[in-house]
């Protein structure tokens, strides 16, 4: 219980406990980038982390997401452990449980945006049945594009390239979704309507957020700030000013 708001702490989604990664294990350049990081994530957070570059987020992000074995450490997502889990469990656990978000939206040339926002159904089933492609319209329209659906990437502006990526990240309503810089090959204005669709993606669907950002004004709207610093977790809070 919250002392304060007398509120119920959110249900814990993910928890990362003692969490190191290593490179080059074994060699005479064996480095450790990440050290003993710990922290949870709550059903419905929308979470920042910071650090200066070298810090270790992307390489942080990619452990949360599954892309990258941790060296040692806790690794819990509702509540099943999943560091022992051999590539094929990984890549289920992955396609049921996140969804992706990159500054670069990495949106495929040749598709349409509805195309490209069908991708994960196709990845995960194999196959685009019509109520997913009919969830794929929902989404697009959702985040704006409603009119722009059979437009190839090339025809849309950066912004608009962004909220298909959105769309395809949420398509499949995963309990997290990874966010790496997801403003930062934008202009401010163009940054700005992306972020305030990204909040207004969570508060709709209830979807848990962790945003890696360059830029204090984002990490200030966002819940609740991580910081990161030489590998280490330096600050873990509540941001002062409620989110816009």
């Amino acid at each position: 219980m919250n002392a304060a708001t007398g509120a119920a702490p959110p249900a814990v989604l993910l928890e990362l406990d003692g969490v190191r990664k290593s490179y080059n294990l074994g060699l005479p350049n064996e480095t450790e980038v990440l050290h003993g990081v710990s922290f949870r994530i709550g059903r419905g957070e929308f979470a920042a982390l910071i650090g200066p570059s070298g810090s270790g987020k992307s390489t942080l992000l990619n452990i949360v997401g599954l892309l990258e074995h941790m060296t040692a450490g806790s690794y819990r997502i509702d509540g099943e452990e999943v560091s022992g889990l051999d590539d094929a469990a990984l890549t289920l656990r992955r396609r049921s449980t996140l969804g992706f978000i990159f500054q670069f939206h990495h949106l495929l040339p040749a598709f349409t945006a509805l195309e490209n926002v069908t991708l994960p159904a196709l990845m995960r089933e194999g196959r685009i049945t019509p109520a997913q492609r009919e969830r794929a319209r929902a989404v697009l329209a959702a985040v704006g594009l409603g009119q722009a659906m059979d437009k190839r990437p090339g025809q849309l502006s950066g912004g608009m390239q962004q909220r298909v990526a959105i769309a395809r990240a949420l398509v499949l309503e995963p309990p997290l979704v990874l966010a790496d810089e997801p403003t930062g090959n934008l202009d401010t204005v163009s940054a700005d309507e992306v972020f305030a669709l990204m909040r207004q993606m969570h508060r709709d669907l209830k979807t848990s957020f962790l945003v890696v950002t360059h830029d204090p004004r984002l990490a200030a709207r966002c819940d609740r700030v991580l910081e990161l610093v030489d590998g280490r977790l330096v600050h873990d809070g509540a941001t002062a000013r409620p989110p816009g």
